[in-house]
C-alpha cells in the first residue's frame, strides 16, 4: 500500500517543519516497516487526518481493529504515550501495544467519522465537557511534561518577536500578554491535561460513548484546556449576529459547569485565541487569523 500522507497534513508540517527536516519524504517507508514489524494488515489511511501524525486504520494479526498512528518528533508523540498509560483509558483511546518505538503509537479503534462534533452545538458542548473533566487527574510523580508556564512562555516569545502587525492586532497581542503574565503568577492546583482539546478530539468508542484522542499533554490549571473548548465552531460564532454574547455566556456556563474560575477561563481563552491567531498571519492563513483575532475581540 502507497501511505500518502493526506494534504492537510502536508499542509499544516510545512508551516511548521524546521529548515532541512525530512520526516514527510521518509513517513512511506517508516510507515511500511512499522507495518510490516507488528504484522498489520492496512484497511486505509484517515482523510483528511490530524494536523500533526499520519493515521492509518490498521488489524492487528488476531484481526482486532487498531490504529497505527506516526508523528515526528516535534510533535511529542512519547509525551502522549506517557499521558495515555497515565489515564489507563478513563476518557481516553487506550494504547493497544506495550512497548514503545520512537514516534509510533497504536492505539484502541474507536469511530474515527464519528465525533462528538457531529451532535447538536449544546449537546456537544456538554459531552466534550465531561470527558475532558475525566481527565484532568494528578500528573504521575517524577513526570516530565511541559507545563502550562513553559509552553505559553515559549508562545508568548514568539509573539512578541512576530513582527510589525497593525494597531488593532497589536492591542490585541498587548492584552493577551497582560493577561498570560497575571494568570501564571498564582496558578490553581495544577493536573495533566489533553493541551489541544476541542470537539473534534472526542470520537465515539465502544467501551465508552465518547472518548478523547490526540493530547499534547500539559501539567497546569484546567482553565487552561477548557479555554480551546470555548471558541469551537469559531466559523458558527462569527457568521451569528449574536455571537459575541454567545461566546460570554459559553464561557460563563463551562466556568460555571466544570468548576473553574470565570475570569481565569476568560484570560485564558483571550491569550490562546490570539496566540493563535498570529501564528495563523505568520503563516500566511489571513481568513483564520481573521476569525479567531475577531473571536479575540469580544473577550
Amino acid at each position: 500500500m502507497v501511505f500518502e500522507p493526506p494534504p492537510r497534513l502536508v499542509r499544516a508540517l510545512g508551516e511548521t517543519a524546521p529548515s532541512g527536516d525530512g520526516w514527510l519524504e521518509k513517513l512511506p517507508e517508516t510507515a511500511r516497516q512499522a507495518v510490516a514489524l507488528r504484522e498489520l494488515t492496512v484497511e486505509r489511511v484517515q482523510v483528511p487526518g490530524g494536523r500533526s501524525s499520519l493515521v492509518v486504520l490498521v488489524r492487528r494479526a488476531d484481526g482486532t481493529p487498531a490504529v497505527l498512528k506516526l508523528a515526528p518528533r516535534r510533535g511529542r508523540p512519547e509525551s502522549e504515550r506517557a499521558a495515555l498509560e497515565h489515564w489507563g483509558g478513563r476518557g481516553a483511546v487506550q494504547l493497544a501495544e506495550p512497548f514503545a518505538e520512537d514516534g509510533v503509537l497504536v492505539l484502541e479503534r474507536l469511530h474515527p467519522d464519528v465525533s462528538v462534533r457531529s451532535l447538536p452545538e449544546a449537546k456537544a458542548l456538554l459531552e466534550a465537557a465531561g470527558t475532558l473533566r475525566r481527565l484532568w487527574v494528578e500528573a504521575p510523580a517524577g513526570h516530565v511534561f511541559e507545563t502550562v508556564t513553559e509552553r505559553t512562555g515559549r508562545q508568548a516569545g514568539a509573539m512578541r518577536a512576530g513582527g510589525a502587525v497593525d494597531a488593532e492586532v497589536a492591542s490585541l497581542v498587548d492584552a493577551a500578554l497582560g493577561a498570560r503574565d497575571e494568570l501564571v503568577l498564582a496558578p490553581p492546583e495544577p493536573r495533566l491535561l489533553h493541551g489541544t482539546f476541542r470537539q473534534s478530539k472526542v470520537l465515539a468508542g465502544g467501551r465508552s460513548p465518547w472518548l478523547a484522542v490526540g493530547p499534547d499533554p500539559v501539567v497546569g490549571e484546567c482553565a487552561f484546556d477548557l479555554a480551546r473548548l470555548v471558541r469551537d465552531r469559531v466559523e458558527d460564532l462569527i457568521a451569528s449576529p449574536s455571537g459575541a454574547a454567545t461566546t460570554r455566556r459559553r464561557v460563563k456556563r463551562l466556568a460555571e459547569s466544570l468548576e473553574v474560575d470565570q475570569e481565569r477561563l476568560r484570560g485564558w481563552t483571550l491569550f490562546r485565541a490570539v496566540e493563535s491567531g498570529v501564528r495563523a498571519l505568520r503563516v500566511g492563513r489571513g481568513r483564520d487569523a481573521e476569525l479567531l483575532l475577531e473571536f479575540a475581540g469580544w473577550l
